[in-house]
């Protein structure tokens, strides 16, 4: 009980965002060189983003029934994602909820407030980084259900290389090493790079504009 009331305190406070920032930063660029090729992603970073996922869907001011739901579709991804003998289109699909709902819970904390903080340019930071873990959670689901709706000159590993892949796409890179082959992944690559065009654009940049207007 104790545990669960200071998870619901940490997203009442701005410094949620700056911290759920820092969290990303580890999970996408510092964790993954340490890591080996053939390692799966141990499950201490699932527990911590599911339980920060319960704690801020329990904080959103939705009517009771959505936050039930919404807690009840992060159970059941964290489940799917430990269960040993899940499919991997199931363990994708958990993925692609769970980061969904944490995607919007920070999205709701950054764009939600009056006021504007530093913590809230953080948090729309964090919450362009989850998008781009959404879109490799939606990749590895497509792959999983079509098999060879990627083509590529390496050999693809199931959460890494769309990882990898989403990011370029998202900023527009394009390396060209990975290619979508599949309708549905070609869809969905054209409307990331869309996101990843207007994200900074229009709703980065708002939340920018109105922290700087406040310090002046």
């Amino acid at each position: 009980m104790k545990a669960r009331g200071a998870l619901r305190r940490f997203w009442e406070q701005d410094r949620a965002l700056s911290a759920m920032l820092v969290l990303l930063v580890l999970l996408v660029f510092v964790l993954p060189p340490f890591t080996a090729a053939r390692e799966e992603r141990g499950p201490l970073v699932d527990i911590v983003l599911t339980l920060l996922l319960a704690a801020g869907v329990a904080g959103l001011r939705v009517r009771p029934w959505t936050r039930a739901a919404l807690l009840l579709a992060a159970a059941a991804a964290m489940a799917v994602r430990l269960a040993p003998a899940a499919s991997e289109p199931a363990i994708a699909l958990s993925s692609l909820v769970s980061l969904g709902l944490l995607a919007a819970v920070v999205l709701a904390q950054t764009f939600g407030g009056a006021d504007v903080s530093i913590h809230h340019v953080q948090g729309a930071v964090a919450a362009y980084l989850l998008l781009g873990l959404v879109w490799a959670a939606a990749y590895a689901l497509v792959a999983a259900l079509h098999p060879g709706a990627f083509a590529s000159s390496v050999s693809l590993q199931q959460d890494r290389s769309f990882v990898y892949f989403s990011f370029v796409t998202l900023t527009t890179v394009g390396f060209g090493d990975v290619t979508p082959v599949h309708s549905t992944a070609r869809s969905l690559v054209v409307l990331e790079a869309l996101t990843g065009q207007l994200y900074p654009a229009v709703l980065l940049a708002r939340i920018v504009t109105l922290h700087t207007q406040k310090a002046g």
